[in-house]
Parts: structure tokens; C-alpha cells; sequence
């Protein structure tokens, strides 16, 4: 093939899927260099890849390799979902102004258009769709924004969620694929399916609420255009990710949600005190 290769993982839950990307990522990846080099980098293994988590509420959902911890995966779900960092982001009318460019959920929940009054809840008008037309396949939401993101320095790299609902029997499942144009496969993957899977699970509920039907959960589908591990900390992922696969089985790289939830919940309080002071 010529160009940037097209490559699938997938697995029965989220650290399953996101170890399976890294492997066959490092494995058939192309080398190119990306406009944050340092001349000294190593060039980027990089590919499309779409990742397929079959179940998406399985466990072990938590990687115990990716870069961060489970206070951090705490605080970038309420980001995603609960919007607590939305105060940080600029005022677009004023060029002083150097707080971020978006956050996921203020484009997810309160995208604005320059000239329109009206401002998008883009969730709610998903679950409204599908409860309203289960088979519908407009349920959908966006992040781009033409007139400010191809010129920002820092433009949105999640582009849009898709849904659709099955049926089997009395139960409806919620289909979900997501598409990046670009995501750092090791230091970023995995919290934002982590977060974005917890945004699903958000919409099955909205929709069951609207319509009374019982919804769950189907399968979630992670698209990526550039999907890359930056050559700057190779030595890191090999170190850290790639041995360790060696050295340890699946269950002692993963934990499972359920055994740590109580720790992530504790950390709540905290989190939004320390978001406060920001911005």
C-alpha cells in the first residue's frame, strides 16, 4: 500500500482494544515526521486506525500503562462529560485572550455559531433522535468549527460521535463511533475512549429516559485519521508499554473499573476545587 496504512484492532473491552492498537501500531506503522518535532526526534509511527471495543462496559476497562493516573482519568471524564473545565476556554472576540482554543464538552454541549443566537446542545438533540427515531441515522454531533479551527493554533482533534440503536427483542443497544483526525495513541487514547465511553453510557441513559425503552450499551468504534506515537518518547513506550507486555499477564496490567470506582468517586470533591482555581 501506498501511503499512510489503514489498520484494526479490537478487543472485548477499552484496555483490551487500546493494548491491541499500540501492538499492531508499533508493528505496521509507518515512520513520518509531525510539526512538533525537535530536530533531534525520531520520526512518528503513525496509521488510520479504527478500533473496535465489543463490549464497551467489560472488564477490565483500566490500562494500568497508560500515562497517568486514576485521579487524572477522574478529572478527564468530568472534562468530557461533566464540563467542569468549560470556564477555561477564550473569549473568541478577544484577541488578548490566550485560555484553550475548546473543550470537548462545550463544543459536545454548547456549540455556537457566530451570527445565531441559538446555542446547540448537540447530547440532548442526539438522544432526542434516536428516542424519537430509533433507526434514525442523522444522531449525530460535531466539533469543527470552519471559521476558527483552520487557523488556530491548537484546533479540536475529536470531529464527531455518531449513534444508531439496535434492536434485539425488548432491548435496545446504542452503536457508537467516534472520529478523530488525530490522537496520540499512547499518551491520549485511552482516556479519551475511557471518557468517551462514559459519554455514551450518558446518552443511553437520556435516551431511555425520553423514551422508556431500556438501553444499553453496543459496541464502540474509535476512528482515527492520524492515529501516532511520537518518535520524543519512543524510549518511554518501550520501556514502559511494549516490555511490560513481556513481564506481566493481561489481569496484572489492567485493573477493573469496578474495584477502583470507589477511589475515582473520592477524588471528585478535590478535582473540582483544584478546577476552580484554574483559568
Amino acid at each position: 500500500m501506498k501511503g499512510i496504512p489503514v489498520l484494526t484492532a479490537k478487543g472485548k473491552g477499552i484496555a483490551e482494544a487500546w493494548e491491541n492498537s499500540l501492538i499492531i501500531l508499533n508493528k505496521k506503522g509507518c515512520d513520518i515526521k509531525t510539526m512538533y518535532d525537535k530536530p533531534e526526534d525520531p520520526p512518528s509511527k503513525d496509521a488510520t486506525m479504527m478500533i473496535t471495543i465489543m463490549n464497551p462496559l467489560a472488564e477490565p476497562m483500566i490500562h494500568k500503562d497508560f500515562p497517568g493516573g486514576l485521579e487524572d482519568l477522574q478529572e478527564y471524564v468530568m472534562e468530557v462529560v461533566d464540563g467542569i473545565k468549560n470556564h477555561l476556554v477564550r473569549d473568541p472576540n478577544d484577541p488578548n485572550d490566550t485560555r484553550w482554543e475548546y473543550t470537548y464538552n462545550e463544543r459536545l454541549f454548547k456549540y455556537k455559531v457566530p451570527g445565531i443566537n441559538e446555542i446547540y446542545d448537540q447530547i440532548e438533540n442526539i438522544a432526542k433522535k434516536l428516542a424519537e427515531t430509533p433507526y434514525s441515522r442523522r444522531a449525530q454531533a460535531i466539533t469543527w468549527k470552519v471559521w476558527e479551527d483552520t487557523a488556530c493554533y491548537d484546533p479540536a482533534c475529536l470531529q464527531s460521535i455518531w449513534c444508531r440503536l439496535t434492536q434485539e427483542r425488548n432491548v435496545y443497544y446504542l452503536s457508537t463511533n467516534v472520529r478523530f483526525r488525530s490522537n496520540d495513541a499512547y499518551k491520549a487514547a485511552f482516556m479519551n475512549m475511557f471518557a468517551l465511553v462514559q459519554l455514551q453510557k450518558k446518552i443511553a441513559g437520556r435516551i431511555s429516559e425520553l423514551s422508556g425503552r431500556k438501553v444499553k450499551l453496543g459496541r464502540y468504534v474509535h476512528i482515527v485519521d492520524s492515529y501516532h506515537i511520537y518518535g520524543s518518547y519512543f524510549n518511554e513506550f518501550k520501556e514502559r508499554f511494549l516490555e511490560g507486555l513481556n513481564r506481566r499477564s493481561f489481569e496484572e496490567r489492567t485493573y477493573c473499573y469496578e474495584d477502583v470506582k470507589d477511589i475515582m468517586d473520592e477524588a471528585k470533591p478535590a478535582i473540582l476545587e483544584k478546577v476552580k482555581t484554574m483559568g
